[in-house]
């Protein structure tokens, strides 16, 4: 179970790295928080003590490594291990490739990709030394199926899929499991990131028409924390039951 894991979630202020931190509190889960938004970071840590939890909280920019390897740092000095570490924290700015948004592209790069390599050469050395630990690494069924407008979005997501099967293999002797989680329309602060407006009012119909909670993400990485040791979830796609791509 979650329950006395010590667990790591980048992203973790609002959204799939919020209802995550509030599920797994409810196991008593000791939670070690990350964001770019200290206010709703220490709400966040208010709220997981009040369902069960512990946490603290670190103010992080994931682009930035030595904030990243800060982080492992705080939850090995405050709770002596890393159970879990969720890559969560992630952009989807959308736009034509010919609009030549670099920004854009650069951005998330550095967050979605990098981010998530720097999250995992934080944490895997502790996991290493105890040969025990779990990776869960957010991606989308962007990265499993590409469209007009979303090519930079779904190659870094595929580019978390391709890491994330590279770290298993390389892992797995070390009883180290690996998660890859691709959502589909989930309702959170993701569609603020799409900086063309054109493509935000098409998402934000989508959204509405077809989004659901990030709760039901939240429900399924338990389930997949929650897993005895000897078995891993490898890779989920949870989708609302009526979207089709």
């Amino acid at each position: 179970m979650s329950e006395s894991k010590v667990i790591v979630i980048t992203g973790a202020s609002s959204g799939i790295g919020k209802a995550t931190a509030e599920i797994l509190a409810k196991d008593g889960a000791q939670l070690v928080l990350a964001a770019r938004r200290e206010n709703l970071l220490q709400e966040l840590v208010a709220s997981v003590e009040s369902l069960g939890g512990q946490a603290v909280y670190q103010v992080t920019d994931v682009t930035d490594v030595n904030q990243v390897e800060a982080l492992a740092d705080l939850a090995i000095e405050t709770y002596g291990k890393i159970d879990v570490w969720m890559n969560n924290a992630g952009i989807m700015p959308q736009s034509l490739l010919a609009d030549k948004r670099i920004k854009d592209w650069d951005n998330m790069i550095d967050i979605n990709i990098k981010g998530t390599l720097y999250g995992i050469g934080a944490a895997l050395p502790h996991m290493t030394e105890k040969k025990m630990g779990h990776f869960i690494n957010i991606s989308s069924v962007a990265g499993h199926y590409a469209h007009s407008g979303g090519a930079v979005y779904s190659a870094t997501k595929w580019a978390v899929r391709a890491i994330s099967e590279s770290l298993r293999e390389e892992v797995a002797s070390d009883n180290i499991r690996v998660t890859i989680v691709s959502p589909g329309a989930i309702n959170t602060e993701l569609l603020d990131s799409v900086t063309d407006k054109n493509f935000q009012s098409n998402f934000t119909d989508f959204y509405n028409n077809f989004g659901i909670s990030a709760d039901r993400v939240a429900l399924t990485i338990k389930q997949a924390i929650d897993l005895p040791a000897d078995a891993a979830w490898n890779e989920i796609i949870i989708r609302p039951t009526k979207q089709v791509q």
